[in-house]
């Protein structure tokens, strides 16, 4: 549980091991996406494959696509994305809710806009250990209303993974993961643990904020910062306006990797069965042979 100001918890804090922009980039069809974890800066953060702030305006979205060999997670921030998948579920995800959705052996699905306006939010990809890549498929799905949150002091969490200021959340994450909504007031001054042996970074959202050390230069919005070795991060907003960061830390599977596209499995050969059996709607991929989204049949 954090501690307040001058009581540090940590006996080595993790300091900022390297840091960059995330600059705007066109993904799916039409969308704008902030790619920070999953560009050729940074391929790969293990467990994380990729992170994406979205910015998606109708008729722009993404339509019907495979997955195999880990999780996504959808976190809105502004607007709504309808979701729709082979196996017929379906639903909307507005701004503040979550969907941690477990690809495992197959999954086949669109995420489109259904609101006016532009909707934005975050997408977090999670590799899966090898045992656990041909697990079937499943949804966790929370509304904002029912994500666990506190507040301290000038600091405010959500809880979409994990635990902070005693509260935990309610989401089962194959591999171990936080995920950690912060809003700090100006003054605020957060002290956060982590696991040691986990890789942990920090994505900005809105405003300006000191990581890892007081005497760091400020970081602003759009910036990914991976953190180094410790076992807890301290961070300060030491302006006028509210910080808004996330803090997403994971367990590394250590395990070789091979990518595809929206295919992770750990060989080539792997990929090379996957491949297959999405062309050939077999071991998972059986219902893509006859499915259309709505929004692709439209």
């Amino acid at each position: 549980m954090p501690q307040r100001k001058g009581c540090s918890v940590f006996n080595e804090p993790c300091f900022v091991a390297k840091k960059f922009l995330a600059r705007p980039q066109h993904e799916g069809v039409g969308a704008v996406v902030r790619r920070s974890i999953g560009r050729f800066e940074l391929k790969y953060f293990d467990p994380f494959l990729m992170l994406d702030e979205f910015s998606v305006t109708a008729p722009a979205g993404f339509p019907d696509h495979p997955h195999r060999g880990f999780e996504t997670v959808t976190y809105m921030l502004q607007g709504a994305i309808t979701h729709e998948d082979f196996e017929g579920h379906k639903g909307t995800i507005e701004a503040g809710d979550l969907q941690w959705m477990t690809a495992g052996r197959g999954i086949v699905h669109s995420e489109m806009p259904v609101a006016q306006g532009t909707q934005k939010g975050l997408q977090l990809w999670i590799n899966l250990a090898s045992k656990h890549k041909m697990i079937e498929p499943r949804y966790q799905e929370v509304l904002s209303k029912d994500i666990a949150e506190a507040e301290d002091d000038g600091v405010k969490v959500r809880v979409i993974a994990g635990e902070s200021l005693g509260i935990k959340s309610p989401i089962y994450t194959m591999t171990p993961t936080m995920f950690l909504d912060f809003s700090l007031k100006p003054g605020g001054h957060l002290q956060q643990p982590i696991p040691e042996t986990w890789n942990a970074f920090v994505y900005i959202l809105e405003g300006e904020g000191i990581f890892g050390n007081m005497k760091s230069q400020p970081s602003n919005s759009h910036h990914i910062l991976l953190l180094g070795h410790g076992d807890g991060l301290e961070a300060w907003n030491k302006s006028s306006k509210l910080l808004r960061f996330i803090l997403v830390g994971g367990e590394p599977l250590g395990e070789p990797l091979v990518q595809f596209g929206p295919f992770v499995m750990n060989t080539q050969e792997e990929i090379d069965q996957t491949i297959n059996d999405f062309e050939n709607f077999a071991n998972g991929f059986e219902k893509a042979r006859d499915w259309r989204s709505e929004k692709e049949m439209n």
